[in-house]
Formats: structure tokens, C-alpha cells, sequence
């Protein structure tokens, strides 16, 4: 009787242990505890990304675009800054290098930057009160189309602010005179990317063959192409100018403005008059015309 009873416990016990442990299983997909301040972590959809040392997923945001935190008030509820005292080489997992941290001072309360964007936390709101996703999720991505997961790879970015020209007179997106936030493409230190008006599909018609006046008009040619998941990877390609590299939206070839001096920095938009060289932007419309993909000769 006692043996028989016993069988019964046992078979019992597996039984509440298979229904309970699936239950009770923690997804580690995309977290980990690694020891370190700052690591990467990895996931099947959005590929690397940083977390802290409790597997907590990080993120930037598109307002940032000066490299100072635009996130104050109500905002740093949901959004809380990312902070970790005494940084160095050794509190860093592979992949990750000192350079690219510094410290920034926001209304007193410190707040860590990589490349120069500010990183926070997600913490949305749940019963009144503010609590941060888990460790391993990734909920924040995409949020208002303004707050993406912090990436070490990045090739494109994006940042929401005001357009303002050489002229120093602030424009819309369609390049009228007015005030209004534009989201544009930058690359991954939040330097602007732009179009030429001129160009047609696929085929770079300002940069000389010399590279003369490449230092106006700098053609963008990074090596992968990594972006926010609110734009589509396969709107992108690469184009060959005169032997470089240059990665393309819609068919329109990417720059730089030279004299664009800091992050943030748009004054191409005027220059040499409005429309001319707008900023990269994803709803803009494909370029068409010649597929020719040689260089020009500037204007």
C-alpha cells in the first residue's frame, strides 16, 4: 500500500511540474547578466543592441538632436536616463569601446551617452505606476516613430528637429520658411544626410571624378547597412562613384554638408537656396530618370 501510494505522489509531482515549468520559464533569448555596465545583447529581428549589466535594453531618442536630452518632466517617467558612475574599458563587454561613452549633465542628474546620444530606459505606465519593461524585451523600439533600441552598428538614424538653415532662418519640411519638426536621416553620430535635387535614379551627378569638391558635398558610403525598424532595409543600396562607395534611399545618392560643424546641424537646406539639397527623409519620393551610376560634375 505505502509503495503504491508513493508511485502515486510521484507521478503526481512530474505531472504539476510539466504543467508548471513552462509557465515559469524565462525567456533569455535577448538577456543576459553579464557583469559588465554596458554589453550587447543579441535578437533574431532587430540583430545587436545594448543593455546594462541586468540585461535591461537601452534606447536614444530622435529628439535628441543636438546630443543633449530633450526628455524632461513627465517624460523621464516613461523614458528614465541611463546612467553608470566611473565607466571604464574593463565595465565594458566585447564589441564596446570606451571612446564612444561620455557623461552628460541634465538638470543636475548625470546621464550616459553612446556616440553621442543620451540613453534611457523603457518604462511604460501599468496600474498608475511606471515600471521598466523586463529584462530581454524590446517594447520601446519604434515608439511614436521617435525612440529606437541604442545599436552598435547603425548606418542610419534618425532625429526629429527643427530644419535651420545657413541663412540661419528656420524652415519646414517642404522648405518654406515656418517652424515645425522634420524627422531626417543622420548616421550613427547624428551628422545630417541629404539629397541632391539634381541627381536621378541611382546616379551621383555632383562628385567629380577628381573628388575636388567632395569636401562640399561629401558622398556617405558606409560599409553595412544597418536602420531603425521603422524604415525599410531594402529601400537602401549602394552605388559606385568613381570607385567609392555611396549608400542610396529610394534610388537618391546620400551626403554630407560640409559645413555642417556639429550634430544636429542642417544647414544644407539652404544652400545655395532652399529645395535644392533637402534633408533624407523616409517618406520622400524615389528618384527617377538615368540609371547611370557615374559621377557628375557638380552644379
Amino acid at each position: 500500500m505505502k509503495t503504491l501510494l508513493s508511485r502515486i505522489l510521484t507521478v503526481t509531482a512530474i505531472a504539476v511540474s510539466a504543467l508548471i515549468v513552462p509557465f515559469c520559464k524565462k525567456d533569455t533569448s535577448n538577456s543576459t547578466t553579464s557583469g559588465f555596465a554596458v554589453s550587447l545583447s543579441s535578437s533574431s529581428i532587430y540583430g545587436q543592441y545594448l543593455v546594462d549589466k541586468d540585461g535591461y535594453t537601452l534606447y536614444y531618442f530622435s529628439n535628441d538632436y543636438n546630443g543633449r536630452s530633450s526628455c524632461n518632466g513627465a517624460c523621464t517617467q516613461m523614458w528614465p536616463p541611463f546612467y553608470v558612475s566611473g565607466l571604464t574599458a574593463a565595465n565594458l563587454g566585447p564589441g564596446l569601446d570606451i571612446a564612444d561613452f561620455d557623461t552628460i549633465q541634465v538638470n543636475g542628474v548625470p546621464q550616459l551617452r553612446y556616440k553621442s546620444w543620451p540613453l534611457y530606459y523603457y518604462a511604460p505606465a501599468n496600474g498608475g505606476n511606471n515600471l521598466r519593461e523586463p529584462a530581454g524585451q524590446i517594447n520601446g523600439e519604434g515608439y511614436s516613430d521617435i525612440w529606437y533600441i541604442a545599436k552598435p552598428d547603425y548606418s542610419i538614424m534618425l532625429e526629429n528637429a527643427q530644419l535651420v538653415g545657413g541663412d540661419n532662418q528656420d524652415y519646414k519640411g517642404d522648405y518654406s520658411r515656418g517652424t515645425g519638426t522634420t524627422i531626417f536621416f543622420t548616421d550613427d553620430r547624428g551628422r545630417t544626410l541629404y539629397t541632391f535635387s539634381k541627381d536621378t535614379l541611382n546616379h551621383n551627378t555632383f562628385t567629380k571624378s577628381d573628388f575636388s569638391n567632395n569636401s562640399i558635398w561629401p558622398i556617405y558610403g558606409p560599409s553595412t547597412i544597418i536602420v531603425p525598424s521603422s524604415l525599410d532595409k531594402t529601400l537602401f543600396g549602394t552605388i559606385d562613384v568613381f570607385g567609392r562607395p555611396q549608400l542610396t534611399y529610394k534610388g537618391w545618392p546620400l551626403y554630407y554638408f560640409g559645413a555642417d560643424n556639429s550634430r544636429g546641424s542642417t544647414k544644407g537646406v539652404s544652400y545655395p537656396t532652399p529645395g535644392i539639397w533637402p534633408v533624407a527623409v523616409r517618406d520622400m519620393m524615389p528618384a527617377s530618370g538615368s540609371s547611370n551610376n557615374t559621377g557628375g560634375g557638380g552644379y
